[in-house]
C-alpha cells in the first residue's frame, strides 16, 4: 500500500465553508475523474484548530486540510501520477485549484505508518 498526503491552504479571502463547499462539490470531482481506477482512497480531512486549554485563545493553522490518497501499490500510483499529469488533465487541475488553494503554501508527502496497539 501506498500513501501520499498533501496539506493545503484555501486561497486568501475565502472562508472555511465556502472553501470545503468548492472543494466538496467540485474539486473533489476533478480528482475522482482522473483518480478512479487507480487510487482505493481519497479522503480530506478539514483542519479546525483547537484553542489553547490555557489561554483559550484561538489562531490562523498553517494548512486547512489534509488530503489523503491511498494506492494499492506502486504501479497503481504511478499510473494515477502519469494520468493527472496528462496536458488535459493537468490543466484542468491546476486551473480549479487557481480558485482554491495558496499554491506556494502546498506540501506533499508519502507516508510510512506504525501503530501502536491500545
Amino acid at each position: 500500500m501506498i500513501k501520499t498526503v498533501n496539506l493545503l491552504k484555501r486561497k486568501r479571502g475565502m472562508s472555511m465553508e465556502e472553501f470545503i463547499e468548492h472543494y466538496e462539490s467540485t474539486h473533489r470531482r476533478i480528482g475522482e475523474k482522473y483518480l478512479k481506477g487507480h487510487a482505493c482512497h481519497y479522503i480530506r480531512r478539514y483542519l479546525f484548530p483547537v484553542p489553547d486549554p490555557a489561554t483559550g485563545e484561538s489562531y490562523e493553522a498553517e494548512y486547512d486540510v489534509l488530503l489523503e490518497i491511498w494506492y494499492p501499490n506502486e504501479a497503481a500510483y504511478q499510473n494515477a501520477m502519469a494520468a493527472i499529469n496528462a496536458p488535459e488533465a493537468a490543466a484542468e487541475i491546476s486551473a480549479d485549484e487557481a480558485n482554491l488553494f495558496d499554491r506556494s503554501s502546498m506540501r506533499s508527502f508519502h507516508v510510512r505508518e506504525f501503530e501502536s496497539d491500545m
